[in-house]
């Protein structure tokens, strides 16, 4: 009878197990749906909220690697090049992202400093990066590499705090008070750093994320 009991008990497990795998909870509502196969093209969205829950495309990987790439190259411009020239009483000062931020760096303020760094260029940076080595990998036809799960997942947890779009809405914000004080000349980081902005919400508009985790899961290796 026990051992009866505990085959009985095993098998319920099991089902449970592989019931609890194929189920979904909405991000917006916590309303459970079961998986299904989606085709590339079409949407799954929650029953209650309408919120998409699925959204295969095709190539969507190689897409979401190649404008990850290019919101780096765009990042690396935007701290290297200039980013306005402010002209004012006979005297020019070119100014970068980079000056913006030691512009904090002496004393009390050198902590504004650090977060400024941080928030505008290091997170942004390291999102990037993790999403590059999650996905990269699969995106040219390889196995997801060692710890792609643990990076994506930082790439999802970094998500709120990389705020280099709020950055460039502070940015233009000052540069109309400014416009009347002294001549302004924007700069290539400007331009880099805005369309940067345009990349990042179009990557993450484009990326299903709920595709990438069942994706990753998929497709690494099981020892």
């Amino acid at each position: 009878m026990n051992a009866k009991a505990q085959t009985v008990d095993q098998n319920r497990t099991d089902f449970d197990d592989k019931a609890l795998a194929d189920m979904v909870a909405c991000p917006k509502c916590d309303t459970l749906h079961r998986l299904v196969a989606v085709a590339p093209g079409q949407k799954a969205r929650c029953l209650r909220c309408h919120t998409v829950l699925l959204a295969p495309r095709d190539s969507a990987m190689t897409k979401i690697v190649m404008l990850a790439l290019t919101a780096t190259v765009l990042m690396v411009a935007a701290i290297s090049f200039p980013f306005l020239t402010l002209e004012a009483r006979g005297l020019t000062q070119k100014n970068s992202v980079i000056d913006a931020i030691l512009a904090f760096s002496s004393g009390l303020m050198l902590p504004l400093s650090l977060v400024i760094a941080g928030l505008i260029v290091v997170l942004p940076l390291m999102r990037l990066a993790a999403i590059l080595y999650a996905l990269a990998p699969m995106a040219i036809g390889w196995a997801p590499a060692a710890g792609a799960l643990q990076a994506f997942r930082l790439a999802e947890a970094l998500k709120p705090w990389a705020m280099a779009e709020i950055f460039i809405v502070g940015v233009a914000v000052a540069l109309v008070k400014v416009a009347g004080l002294a001549i302004l000349t924007i700069g290539p980081a400007f331009w880099a750093f805005s369309a940067l902005v345009l990349i990042t919400v179009l990557n993450d508009n484009f990326m299903c994320r709920l595709t990438i985790w069942r994706t990753l899961e998929s497709r690494r290796p099981h020892l």
